[in-house]
C-alpha cells in the first residue's frame, strides 16, 4: 500500500518524470490491482461491492477491499456481531446486508469501525439481544431494517431504539415480528424518523405516548390485531396532520365501540387505505366496509348477552359448589344429624302422646266428671 501511494503521488509530478505516460499507466493498473486486491475466498468482488452470499460463513472475512462501500452477508450463519467482527478500513462501507444470518447477539460497539454506515439491513435473523451502545455516537445510519427479527414477544427489548444514538435515521422496519405491544415513548429518541412500518407485527393496540416523533410521514399498520382505534391513539394521528397511514387487514370489530373510530374514518384523509377497512364481527356484518356502517347497525346486544351468558354460568357454578360443600359437611356430620333427627323424633312423639292423652281425658265424661269433683 505504501509503493502504491509512492507510486500515485509521483503520478501527480510529470515533470520530475520522463516517461509520463507510462508511469501513468502503471500506476493506474496498480490502482486496479490495489482496489481489487484482497477479494476474500467465496466471495464476489464488483467495483465497490462485494457479495458473499449463502456461503454457510460463521465469521465475516477481514480480507475486504478498502474501498467496498456495499456488502453482502445474506444467507450465512453469523449469530454474533462484535467489534471484532469487522476489519478495520472500512470506512467506506454504506450499505450492509446481513440477512438470514441467524443472528442472536449484537455486542456494544459492534459498528464502531463503519463510521460512515448509511444502510442496515439485518432482517429475517433472531435477536435477543441487541445492545443499546451498539452504534457510534457519531454514526450516520438513516434506514435500519429488523423485519422477522423478533419473533417471540417476550424476549423482544427494543431499548436500543431510543437509547442508541440513531439521531440520522429516518426509515425503521419493524415488520413481520411478534411485538403485541410497543413500549411507551420508544420512538422518542428517534428525531427523524419518517418512515416506520409495522405490518404484520401482532399488535393490538397503540399505547399513548408511542407515535411522539415529530416529522413521521408514514406509518404502515396493515395485517395486525387492531379492533379499533382508542380516542387517544386517533388524537395522536391527528396531531400530525402530514402522516399517513395504512390500517387494512385488520379484525375491527363493529359494535357500538367502534362508533368513534369509524367517525374519525369518515372525516380524516390521512388513512390511505380506508376504502380496503372492513369488519371482522360481528357474524352478519363481515365484510362490510366501515364506511358503509350505519348507526343503527352498531349494536352491543350481543356482548351484553354474552355478559349475562358468562355470569349466569358463573353463578350456576357457584351455586353447584355451594351444594358440593353442603352435602359434604351433611356427609361427615351424619352420626351427629342423625342423633340429632333422633332426638326430635322422641321429642315430637312424647308431645304428640301428651296430646293424645288429654284428648281421651277430654272425650270420656266420666273422666271429666272424676276430673271436676277432684277439683272441687
Amino acid at each position: 500500500m505504501r509503493v502504491l501511494f509512492t507510486l500515485r503521488e509521483r503520478c501527480k509530478h510529470k515533470d520530475s518524470i520522463q516517461d509520463y505516460d507510462m508511469l501513468q499507466l502503471i500506476c493506474l493498473i496498480l490502482a486496479v490491482i490495489g482496489c481489487c486486491r484482497g477479494c476474500p475466498e467465496k466471495c464476489l468482488c464488483l467495483s465497490q461491492t462485494v457479495k458473499c452470499q449463502n456461503q454457510d460463513l460463521d465469521n465475516i472475512p477481514h480480507s475486504l477491499p478498502t474501498n467496498t462501500k456495499v456488502l453482502l452477508l445474506t444467507g450465512n450463519s453469523i449469530s454474533r456481531l462484535s467489534v471484532d467482527s469487522f476489519p478495520s478500513l472500512l470506512d467506506q462501507l454504506t450499505d450492509l446486508y446481513l440477512g438470514g444470518n441467524e443472528l442472536e447477539f449484537v455486542d456494544a460497539m459492534a459498528f464502531d469501525k463503519l463510521p460512515n454506515l448509511v444502510r442496515l439491513d439485518l432482517n429475517n435473523n433472531s435477536i435477543t439481544n441487541f445492545s443499546d451502545q451498539a452504534f457510534p455516537d457519531d454514526n450516520k445510519l438513516q434506514v435500519l431494517n429488523l423485519s422477522r427479527c423478533f419473533q417471540n414477544h417476550s424476549l423482544a427489548d427494543l431499548s436500543f431504539l431510543p437509547r442508541g444514538n440513531l439521531q440520522q435515521l429516518s426509515v425503521l422496519d419493524l415488520s413481520n415480528n411478534d411485538l403485541v405491544f410497543l413500549p411507551d415513548n420508544i420512538f422518542t429518541g428517534l428525531p427523524n424518523l419518517e418512515n416506520l412500518s409495522l405490518q404484520n407485527s401482532s399488535i393490538i393496540s397503540i399505547q399513548n405516548g408511542t407515535l411522539n416523533v415529530p416529522p413521521l410521514q408514514n406509518m404502515d399498520l396493515r395485517d395486525n390485531s387492531l379492533r379499533l382505534l382508542p380516542t387517544i391513539t386517533m388524537s395522536e394521528f391527528s396531531s400530525k396532520p402530514g402522516l399517513h397511514i395504512r390500517l387494512a387487514g385488520n379484525p375491527w370489530h363493529c359494535d357500538c365501540f367502534i362508533e368513534d373510530s369509524i367517525s374519525w374514518l369518515k372525516n380524516s384523509t390521512q388513512v390511505t387505505d380506508v376504502q380496503n377497512l372492513t369488519c371482522a364481527n360481528p357474524e352478519e356484518l363481515r365484510h362490510l366496509p366501515l364506511l358503509q356502517i350505519q348507526h343503527s347497525q352498531l349494536k352491543c346486544s350481543g356482548n351484553m348477552e354474552g355478559v349475562l351468558e358468562t355470569s349466569y354460568v358463573f353463578l350456576g357454578l357457584v351455586l353447584a359448589l355451594i351444594g358440593v360443600i353442603f352435602l359434604l359437611v351433611l356427609y361427615l356430620n351424619r352420626k351427629g344429624i342423625k342423633r340429632w333427627i333422633y332426638n326430635i323424633r322422641d321429642a315430637c312423639r312424647d308431645h304428640m302422646e301428651g296430646y293424645h292423652y288429654r284428648y281421651e281425658i277430654n272425650s270420656d265424661p266420666r273422666m271429666a266428671n272424676l276430673s271436676i269433683n277432684s277439683d272441687v
